[in-house]
């Protein structure tokens, strides 16, 4: 395919076993199907894109008569969620459908997620404070002194205080495929995956694989602790 990632929804987490026996958390993805809305040129846009919408069903009363006009121009139907990818090349064209299948030849994905959101949260909580004393009479959950008085006579930026926690953009990088469901758009990832259940994400391919080295984490270690101690320096006595 054309393209380098697609829309998404979380749908859960779970746990699967390889051949070995050993467990592995994953996270079930429902990877597309999205559709090709528009394509980004250098001549008209001043860069390479495709803008991609993740297939779900939406009203008619929902979508706006501008947006409207936009998915009839591609003849596209009306989608819920619109991102833009990067193109791998100019094969791609409006119209076009995106399924889990790119994901066939990879190993390691990227995933874009937005965090839920946990309102307004104390420094305890958002920062890992250690708070004060927890007997009575004591308040062991306030932030304390935050500067000097004299000098500076300010609070210097980035001060760690409460505020909003959460509801933030967060990308989890080089998250191992373990399965692909081509029947159901599934997609499953060692991991976690930031977000609530039905929460749109964007998966695309990792842009920085890990290099795996034989012997440690390469499909041919029989052992992780004998490869370990095997390669590790012996003591001279």
């Amino acid at each position: 395919m054309s393209v380098v990632g697609i829309l998404g929804k979380k749908i859960g987490m779970t746990q699967i076993f390889d051949e070995r026996g050993d467990v592995h958390p994953v996270t079930v993805l429902k990877a597309g199907p999205c559709v090709i809305t528009q394509i980004k040129t250098m001549a008209k846009d001043g860069y390479e894109a495709a803008q991609i919408g993740y297939v779900d069903f939406i009203k008619a009363s929902k979508v706006n008569k501008a947006m409207t006009g936009h998915f009839a121009k591609s003849n596209v139907p009306p989608v819920k969620m619109i991102k833009e990818v990067a193109l791998e090349s100019t094969e791609a064209k409006a119209g076009d459908r995106i399924l889990v299948d790119i994901f066939n030849d990879e190993r390691f994905v990227d995933v874009i997620g937005t965090s839920k959101g946990r309102g307004f949260a104390g420094v305890i909580r958002r920062h890992g404070f250690g708070g004060g004393p927890k007997s009575h009479g004591h308040m062991f959950q306030v932030q304390g002194s935050i500067g000097a008085s004299s000098f500076p006579s300010r609070v210097f930026p980035g001060q760690r205080m409460p505020g909003h926690m959460g509801h933030a953009q967060i990308t989890v990088r080089n998250l191992r495929i373990r399965g692909i469901d081509m029947d159901d758009n599934l997609l499953l990832v060692e991991g976690a995956v930031p977000g609530p259940r039905d929460g749109f994400v964007l998966i695309s391919k990792a842009k920085a694989p890990p290099r795996e080295r034989r012997g440690f984490a390469g499909a041919a270690t029989k052992d992780a602790l004998k490869a370990s101690k095997k390669a590790a320096p012996s003591k001279k006595k």
